[in-house]
């Protein structure tokens, strides 16, 4: 719509942000959604969280193509909307989607073992989600509509939570 300029450059950003969000939960809820409610669309969804997954960490890198071009093409306005903490926490959540995606395949999985595989998964998981949600929200004072961003990213908080939580024993015994 704006072809390569620097406001059609951020409408790629913010385009790229909102798409990696949607395949980021898709992925990211699909185990607990299929334990909570096993339904054609759920088991779906885990069987394929993996290319879910996958497409969040394209979706992602052309985010972070994006953000490069807004920063060659308007450094002042990519200094004034960046700051140490982005640049930090910013990498660290792409160290973390590039792991992820690099262990999503059947032999780096094995290589580095269930278990490490399961560490790398939860944690980088529950780091973006609070990264998204950080990103999300600190635009809210300018613009109260962001909060829509925090529904979903609160939905698969709270479906996770659910899902690892002890079933309760029923109390009249069976027989």
């Amino acid at each position: 719509m704006r072809q390569f300029e620097v406001e059609g450059i951020r409408m790629v950003v913010r385009f790229t942000a909102r798409t990696s969000l949607l395949f980021f939960c898709l992925a990211f809820s699909a185990a607990a959604l299929a334990k909570l409610w096993p339904t054609i669309w759920t088991r779906w969804q885990r069987r394929n969280r993996r290319h879910l997954g996958v497409t969040f960490a394209a979706s992602h890198g052309l985010h972070a193509l994006a953000i490069a071009a807004f920063a060659v093409m308007d450094p002042a306005g990519y200094a004034a909307a960046t700051s140490i903490a982005s640049y930090i926490f910013g990498g660290i959540g792409y160290a973390f989607i590039v792991a992820m995606t690099a262990t999503s395949f059947d032999r780096t999985a094995r290589a580095i073992g269930p278990r490490a595989w399961h560490m790398l998964h939860v944690t980088g998981g529950y780091y973006l989600l609070l990264q998204f949600s950080v990103s999300f929200g600190k635009r809210m004072p300018d613009m109260p509509l962001y909060a829509l961003f925090l529904i979903p990213l609160l939905a698969v908080l709270i479906v996770r939570m659910v899902a690892m939580a002890p079933r309760a024993k029923s109390a009249i015994p069976a027989g």
